[in-house]
This record gives C-alpha cells, sequence and structure tokens, in this order.
C-alpha cells in the first residue's frame, strides 16, 4: 500500500510540474512537439533531462520512440513496432531505475467495451514482447483507455490509425 501511495503522491507532483511547462510554453494550439495532444503519452517525469541524454525519458520518447501503433482490430505487433520496442526494451535494461506504464489505446469506432479489451490486448502485446526481451516483469504495468483519450478525433482514417496505439510512459525513482 505504501508503493502506491507513493506513486500517487510522485504522479500529483509530476501532474503539477507538466502542467506548469505546458503553460510556460508558447505554444497555444494544444499540441506538443510531435503533434499530439497535449499530455497524449508524456513521460511520468514530464520531459524530465534532455533530449541529448540518452538517460532520459526525453531522449526515451523523441528518440526511442514511447508509442507503437495497430492495425485495424489488431493486437499483433507488426514490424515497424517491433523495430521500436526492440529499443525500447534495449533503453529500460540499461536504465533500470524507470518503471513504465503501457497503455493501450483504440480508435473510436466499435463499443466502449470493445475498444477497453482491444487497448488491454495491445498493452499486454507490449508487455510480452519488452519482458521477452529482457525488461523485469515487476517494471512494467499495463491500463486500457480504450477509445476515451484519442489524440485526434474525426472520423477518417488519418485520426483513427493515430489512435490505434500503446504508448510507454516512463515514471523513475520507484524501483528501490
Amino acid at each position: 500500500m505504501n508503493l502506491l501511495r507513493k506513486r500517487a503522491a510522485i504522479r500529483a507532483a509530476m501532474a503539477g510540474v507538466a502542467l506548469l511547462a505546458v503553460s510556460a510554453c508558447s505554444n497555444v494550439t494544444g499540441q506538443d512537439d510531435m503533434g499530439t495532444g497535449a499530455g497524449a503519452g508524456m513521460t511520468g517525469s514530464g520531459q524530465a533531462g534532455q533530449a541529448g541524454d540518452p538517460t532520459s525519458p526525453a531522449y526515451f520518447q523523441q528518440a526511442i520512440g514511447d508509442r507503437v501503433l495497430f492495425a485495424v482490430d489488431q493486437s499483433t505487433l507488426g514490424d515497424e513496432a517491433r523495430a521500436v520496442l526492440e529499443q525500447q526494451a534495449q533503453w529500460l535494461i540499461t536504465n533500470g531505475d524507470y518503471i513504465a506504464t503501457i497503455e493501450g489505446h483504440a480508435d473510436e469506432q466499435g463499443t466502449r467495451e470493445y475498444n477497453l479489451a482491444l487497448g488491454a490486448r495491445r498493452a499486454n502485446s507490449v508487455k510480452e514482447f519488452l519482458v521477452l526481451r529482457g525488461v523485469a516483469a515487476n517494471r512494467l504495468t499495463t491500463v486500457s483507455y480504450g477509445k476515451e483519450r484519442p489524440i485526434e478525433i474525426c472520423s477518417e482514417e488519418a485520426c483513427y490509425a493515430k489512435n490505434r496505439r500503446a504508448v510507454t510512459v516512463l515514471a523513475g525513482g520507484l524501483t528501490g
């Protein structure tokens, strides 16, 4: 229970830091530098560190990639997703102070229940891949948001494709 309280306190503090960082930006479009909605897939440490520092969450998000995409109604990893996840696994193994939550997402098509289940399958596919590559299972958790947290909202395939994803969200200092 103590670990859960620590996690909640750290997440609340990081959310405050992230809010301050976002509000200090001159970007008024609500888009982050990757063209995604503000906060969608942000690292748990609010972009701590510099993108040039290979041990930082900013580097993980920008150089490695924090998300993988899926085909319609699929939770199977494609070649591009596996390539990103290979790099994520190596980064997580090298940077053992971080834990990760893998968020599963779906597009807006289908029922809420169906998409929650699909998001869970997507998150679990990513977790299983990372564990098979040597990342300790106790450092990874999964959550499904189904269609509840889209990064693009429109009824076109281009939007749907961006929403069919799994995002690896980092948090640091909780493994001790």
